[in-house]
């Protein structure tokens, strides 16, 4: 047997890619991360910089698997539902899963940069800036850079290498992307975002409610709020790039102060300046990437260089989380529990892809479809009432019936296997609603009755 890898190398010092060091650390590998930005601890960068994340169970099971989740436990803010906001200022308020659940609010590039301190710290792992991939050999695990700064050139290599520079990764681009049967594609969606911060009181309270994601859905754009640590609140519109009502409607200060007062008055009181904060963000788009093999030779994909999703559920950053798990798990069996680097890696890379990109592919379908969730239907009183209803069946059958919302955020149900079920739960529900008035029920006490009698139709195995 020819001697096991014992060096890696790690593109990328993003979520996963950081994370993804502590894990080869823990099982004997030297790592070496190459990012091709600046360290961003080193860098002035905003509370509002960009979308913020919402972290879920499969985000802190990775952290656990490895020991680190106090370290982020420190910058992570619960969040316990949606707080949906109408034109007159009205506040409905809808629990994500059951009392005491919580995703959790964390600043992009707070969230980073403790990643980066975790790397270092737990990882052992050394991480080199300003460093671009610009080629690679997939089969002989070297990776060609280019410095940013300096403009010159170097050749590394390790016996595993490891893609997490994120949805437009140069290891996918510059390699993967040139060889024979690899299948790549790319959905930009018709809707950009634009961030807004929303500071702190003077005192530096919060000026809406911290423990709750706030929505201002207004059909076909929407208008989102997650907390920081600061007292302020990182706020996204996102809306089309073209259209009737879409952001190229939206270049002077004038035009924006107007749009805000007549479509987000409630904010625009908390705001008023709203207009003078437009241009301090970029217009961003938002796509889909989707490739595969995830691995060739040497080299694996792991998080959104695999599988790029938009935020709508929330699940981006923890499905690249899971990535570390599921791929983790392979190692441990596949391997000499007694012997340091014995991982069986064509094996192990095989399997991950195989298992993975079903899921990869699931929690991007769930994303676009829970975007028209937020946008369209979280003020809708029939959805409303949908959703209280299928929170009284999980609360009477809480191991018999999960809704999708929970499967995806508050298990570690397969992607894939959550959005099939989630699918065929929804209909099932929406044909039981046009059967029976489940206001009528709710108001007169027999809905649980009508549970009772309905549970077996409602389980989709």
């Amino acid at each position: 047997m020819s001697e096991q890898p014992k060096n890696a190398i790690i593109v990328g010092a993003g979520l996963v890619g950081s994370l993804w060091a502590v894990y080869l650390s823990k099982a004997g590998y030297k790592v070496r991360i190459y990012e091709s930005r600046r360290d961003l601890r080193k860098t002035d960068i905003s509370a509002g910089k960009s979308i913020n994340l919402a972290l879920s169970v499969r985000g802190w099971k990775a952290f656990k698997n490895v020991g680190v989740e106090k370290e982020v436990e420190k910058i992570a803010i619960p969040m316990y539902g949606r707080t949906m906001h109408d034109t007159e200022g009205n506040l409905t308020y809808q629990p994500y899963g059951k009392e005491g659940e919580a995703i959790y609010s964390v600043s992009r590039a707070g969230i980073n940069c403790t990643m980066m301190d975790i790397a270092e710290k737990y990882g052992d792992a050394e991480i080199f800036y300003n460093e671009q991939c610009i080629d690679a050999d997939l089969d002989k695990g070297i990776v060609h850079l280019k410095n940013r700064e300096t403009g010159v050139e170097s050749t590394v290599e390790a016996d595993l290498v490891f893609g997490c520079d994120g949805a437009f990764s140069s290891v996918r681009y510059n390699a993967m992307q040139k060889t024979n049967l690899f299948n790549f594609s790319q959905q930009f969606i018709e809707d950009g975002y634009k961030e807004i911060l929303l500071p702190a009181n003077p005192d530096g309270s919060y000026k809406l409610d911290i423990n709750t994601l706030h929505i201002w859905p207004r059909g076909r754009f929407m208008l989102i709020a997650l907390p920081n640590e600061d007292g302020s609140f990182t706020c996204t519109l996102f809306m089309p790039h073209k259209g009737e009502q879409s952001f190229e409607h939206l270049k002077t200060e004038e035009e924006v102060d107007k749009f805000f007062k007549e479509v987000f008055p409630d904010f625009d009181a908390l705001m008023p300046e709203v207009e003078d904060y437009w241009d301090q963000h970029p217009l961003s788009s938002l796509c889909i990437m989707r490739c595969y093999p995830w691995t060739i030779g040497k080299f694996a994909l792991l998080g959104d260089s695999a599988h790029a999703t938009v935020p709508f559920y929330g699940q981006g950053m923890n499905s690249g989380f899971e990535d570390c798990t599921v791929m983790w798990e392979l190692m441990q069996q596949h391997r000499d529990p007694n012997v340091p680097c014995s991982e069986d890696w064509p094996t192990i890379f095989e399997k991950y892809q195989q298992q993975r990109k079903p899921d990869g592919d699931a929690i991007q379908d769930l994303s676009l479809h829970n975007y028209y969730v937020m946008r369209d239907y979280v003020a809708d009183p029939e959805f409303l009432l949908q959703k209280k209803f299928e929170g009284r069946v999980s609360q009477l059958y809480p191991e018999r019936y999960i809704p999708l919302y929970s499967q995806v955020s508050f298990s570690h149900i397969r992607y894939s296997e959550a959005l099939r079920k989630g699918m065929e739960q929804d209909k099932r529900v929406k044909e039981l609603m046009k059967e029976h008035d489940f206001t009528k029920r709710f108001e007169d006490g027999t809905i649980d009755e009508l549970i009772h009698e309905v549970i077996d139709h409602l389980i989709v195995e």
